[in-house]
């Protein structure tokens, strides 16, 4: 696997890399992209539905030529403070950071001086900017924002909210280990539970569409091809990384003392079991005209630093790999999301009432993880009669959710929404 960048180009060039190179890691990298790329496709199809009349723009005020105020400052000063403070502490504190940046980020570590030095910047070049743009008298006019102008704020809440719904929700199915070190998983850039990362950040959209008059029904048709490739995206970066969301154990393989994986005899089957305890596992081997890595891997170098450490590798960090082969549930994910993705991208616009591209979207997201679910491990709830993950229960909903909004729910005509209006007045 390929933790970093370091490790990446290492593996690529076949020569050393320098050591910064390791504070840019893979699943970080990956999902800024998986981000950038639904921003594209969500103005695209924000863009579309604008010529078609179904979105307006906002009419708002702005005023021109005014001069700083404090708030501006001090907010610009906090913002240089706080990007000094931390790119400041990278030097000093390179070799804790390189091992985990997000812990580093939400840490109280970083450098003072450098923090002093981007607040005298940042606050200095706000002021000279409101200076120079100061008017004798300032200008009010009223300008229309149309949703895509307004895409760098949904990325805001779709990261903030995503991020924040993803670590609150895979606190919840790992209970156990959250209340051991509340600190230490709440800033791990492992542990992520995409469908809790969903629900916040529609909860967070819908408050955003009324505040600014968008039709959340038309904002949620838009996004949802996006979303579909922003997790098929965000899968090659658990992959690449080997953050821990693998499948059950696959027994037909298992890892040499230097890493490599190769067939299980009889006897590695023996000592597989009593390895891997009672953990869900199962025996398939690969067909022959399929490659093996598509049943069995063993995430050689994995972030999570889970399995038995490699014969001859130096350093503490990334020097793992799993004792017997898992299925590599990341590499379906990331294949069958993807591929939906272009299944809904040439359906767009083929719907022709609003919610009918999401609860499509709904239908395919909570099928495939559910499906996918049924070889992964994680914990689960005891019902009595059943005994369902946190995922499998929250796919059945988006499932049946979506299927409700493609029977039953039915737009207004536009009458009965006058004659609504008319009765408030």
């Amino acid at each position: 696997m390929y933790p970093d960048f370091q490790i990446l180009f290492q593996s690529l060039f076949g020569t050393p890399m320098p050591e910064w190179l390791g504070l840019f890691k893979t699943f970080g990298f990956l999902v800024a992209m998986s981000f950038i790329a639904a921003a594209w496709t969500v103005t695209k199809e924000l863009e579309r539905k604008e010529k078609l009349g179904l979105l307006h723009p906002e009419m708002v005020e702005v005023t021109e030529g005014k001069p700083v105020t404090v708030i501006e400052l001090l907010l610009s000063a906090f913002t240089g403070f706080l990007l000094g403070f931390k790119i400041g502490g990278l030097f000093v504190y390179f070799s804790d950071i390189s091992r985990n940046p997000m812990g580093y980020l939400f840490s109280v570590k970083g450098y003072l001086i450098g923090g002093l030095i981007g607040a005298a910047i940042l606050g200095f070049s706000k002021y000279y900017e409101k200076k120079k743009q100061q008017l004798p008298e300032p200008k009010t006019k009223t300008i229309p924002v149309y949703p895509h102008e307004r895409i760098t704020e949904v990325v805001v809440i779709a990261a903030i909210g995503g991020l924040a719904g993803a670590k609150i929700f895979n606190a919840l199915e790992t209970w156990s280990d959250f209340v051991k070190d509340p600190i230490e998983s709440l800033t791990s850039s492992n542990g992520l539970t995409f469908l809790g990362g969903l629900i916040m950040a529609t909860v967070l959209f819908y408050y955003y569409c009324r505040k600014h008059n968008i039709s959340f029904r038309h904002m949620c048709d838009a996004a949802a091809p996006g979303i579909m490739l922003a997790y098929g995206t965000g899968r090659l970066g658990c992959q690449l990384s080997g953050d821990g969301d693998w499948g059950i154990y696959n027994t037909a393989y298992v890892s040499g003392s230097d890493g490599t994986l190769r067939a299980a005899t009889a006897a590695d089957n023996t000592h597989s079991l009593q390895m891997i305890s009672n953990a869900p596992h199962a025996f398939f081997e690969a067909p022959s005209f399929l490659p093996r890595w598509l049943f069995g891997m063993n995430y050689p170098h994995n972030v999570a630093n889970e399995g038995m450490h490699i014969q001859g590798c130096a350093g503490d960090n990334y020097c793992n790999v799993l004792p017997v082969s898992v299925f590599p549930t990341p590499v379906y994910e990331a294949i069958v999301c993807i591929g939906l993705f272009f299944v809904l991208w040439a359906l767009r616009k083929r719907f022709t009432r609003p919610l009918q591209m999401f609860g499509t979207y709904l239908i395919l997201v909570g099928v495939e993880r559910f499906l996918v679910e049924l070889i992964r491990v994680n914990y689960k709830y005891d019902w009595g009669f059943i005994h369902p993950t946190q995922a499998e229960i929250l796919s059945v909903t988006l499932a049946i959710t979506g299927i409700c909004l493609l029977l039953f729910y039915k737009e207004k005509p536009p009458a009965a929404k006058n004659e609504k209006v008319h009765e408030k007045v």
